[in-house]
């Protein structure tokens, strides 16, 4: 399984709940920080997109990336914990 970033600017309806709902049946995931998420799974970034482009707007703006090799934070929502085991 493999780690994905989850990045998202809703712009004009700000309803995050569907969203979060869609990327928390992602298992496991964590909330890194306002709009950047966590997830892992054997999908690709492409399904991954497929799939939660359906719970967002025309005008807003969705990044999934696969997790690379190094990582750094400060500060972050979830635990570090989380974060060094999985990224």
């Amino acid at each position: 399984m493999n780690c994905y970033l989850i990045s998202f600017d809703l712009v004009k309806n700000r309803d995050y709940e569907e969203l979060y709902q869609a990327i928390k049946s992602y298992k496991p995931w964590a909330h890194i920080t306002e709009s950047t998420w966590a997830i892992i799974t054997n999908n690709t970034v492409k399904e991954i997109r497929d799939n939660l482009k359906k719970y967002i707007d025309s005008d807003d703006r969705l990044f999934v990336i696969k997790s690379g090799e190094e990582a750094d934070w400060y500060n972050v929502l979830c635990k570090d914990e989380w974060l060094y085991d999985n990224l």
